[in-house]
């Protein structure tokens, strides 16, 4: 029975995906506490810490298949933690009481949070793989139409020209940011716990530091240089890293819908039969794609807050904080999963029209231009006074519905510098994109 969108057998696919999901299932996250547990048996059995037959019985139960999870559940719900129930579990799966060398010298957070790391270092390979191919489409995108001119928009008003190249490479130079983010974090953020109660691993008194070096070793994490069991920096910053990433997607999927708007009509979303269509107009094609990103990477961001509130713990081992990472970590990784499968889907099948484009820049018969031409004639008559002479006559134009170029050249003050043709040429777009096409080209050749 499923209750969030996430699990649901309707819309799972829409808001997540199968890998990502599967690295937060119960069946993952309890074979990572037995994958803990596991490793710490072969390290402290090779250092002696306990008979070695123990280690490898204990090794040998550390199978989900062997875990009863109904029992577990229960055990749960009456201890408040699955891990005293896995060790409980494991401890009557030995014979001859060898379980009872298993935990040994760790506290429940120890395996925790370190179980938790190795989730989050495979969902953070999923989200790195996603990345990868979104950049691959942007980078595609902006090559391709790295000189095909369109308006650029501020206020959501038409500003100057711009190329639907630049407009990529921005969002482009962003993604490549977020990549190296994640190459950063993760040294800092794949660390391993092993310290015991409050920290101090006064539980072994001998080999302790051992134990942990040796179990992070074993298990490919970076050793702690102290406990970090209320110190959670590290989670905090993957949650602020996925709010980042969201932010991007969602600038990418405000755009695409922006654009996609009837009376634009620039780019579409990739086209299937019967995708984007409403219940009662058939005629309808909407941005079903950007509409799932906007949704999901806003809950994501809500979810980075959250794991900063986490931070806030009390003394060496918390009353609360712990539990919301519980809550909001797997659900912001698996809607983050799902904000970059659709972004994804959007990028390597976009529709763009550059046509749509070239019409929408011609829509004010040349006042985008406005700016160029008073550029144009800073020289001669001074910038200011071409700022304001320019002003009246692109107010005169709207008002008598004609194109610029026509009043600029029957305006006396500015015919007597520049003719027609060079009016003209100020007032054609193309020559007025900027350095739109070297900025492509300079993103382009940061990427990996």
């Amino acid at each position: 029975m499923a209750s969030t969108l996430i699990d649901s057998a309707i819309f799972q696919g829409i808001f997540s995906s199968d890998a990502m999901r599967a690295v937060w299932s119960d069946e993952n996250r309890t074979q990572k506490y037995l994958d803990v547990e596991a490793a710490l048996a072969r390290v402290q059995g090779r250092l002696g810490l306990i008979p070695q037959e123990a280690a490898d019985e204990i090794v040998s139960h550390c199978k989900l298949e062997q875990i009863d999870m109904a029992k577990l559940r229960q055990q749960t719900e009456r201890i408040g933690y699955p891990i005293l129930g896995v060790v409980s579990q494991l401890n009557l799966l030995c014979r001859d009481k060898l379980g009872e060398y298993c935990h040994w010298g760790a506290t429940t957070q120890d395996i925790t949070d370190t179980a938790t790391v190795l989730q989050i270092r495979e969902a953070l390979a999923i989200v790195d793989q996603e990345l990868a191919a979104i950049s691959a489409a942007m980078a595609n995108l902006a090559k391709t139409h790295r000189d095909t001119p369109m308006i650029g928009r501020s206020n959501l008003q038409q500003a100057i020209p711009v190329t639907f190249g630049y407009k990529m490479a921005g969002l482009l130079s962003a993604i490549e940011r977020h990549r190296e983010r994640l190459a950063q974090l993760r040294p800092r953020v794949l660390v391993g716990e092993f310290a015991g109660a409050a920290g101090t691993l006064a539980s072994l008194q001998t080999g302790a530091m051992e134990t942990q070096a040796a179990l992070c070793t074993e298990l490919g994490l970076g050793q702690p240089v102290i406990a970090w069991h209320t110190i959670r920096d590290n989670i905090a910053e993957v949650g602020a890293f996925l709010g980042l990433v969201g932010g991007t997607l969602g600038k990418l999927s405000m755009d695409v819908k922006l654009m996609m708007q009837t009376e634009v009509g620039e780019v579409y979303e990739p086209y299937a039969h019967g995708r984007g269509s409403s219940s009662t107009m058939p005629q309808k094609r909407n941005p079903i794609s950007s509409c799932y990103i906007h949704a999901a990477i806003s809950v994501v961001r809500q979810h980075a807050a959250a794991l900063m509130d986490a931070m806030v713990a009390d003394h060496e081992r918390s009353t609360g904080p712990w539990e919301i990472e519980w809550i909001v970590l797997p659900e912001a990784f698996c809607l983050m999963a799902g904000a970059l499968k659709q972004s994804r889907f959007v990028l390597e099948g976009l529709e763009v029209d550059a046509k749509a484009m070239r019409r929408n820049i011609d829509l004010t018969h040349g006042l985008v231009m406005s700016e160029a031409v008073m550029m144009g004639l800073g020289p001669y008559i001074g910038r200011e006074y071409a700022h304001d002479l320019v002003y009246d006559i692109c107010r005169e134009a709207v008002k008598q519905q004609r194109p610029l170029l026509d009043l600029l050249a029957e305006n006396p003050q500015i015919s007597a510098h520049l003719d027609r043709a060079a009016l003209a040429t100020l007032c054609d777009p193309s020559n007025y994109l900027g350095q739109s096409g070297a900025m492509v080209d300079r993103v382009l050749a940061t990427l990996r």
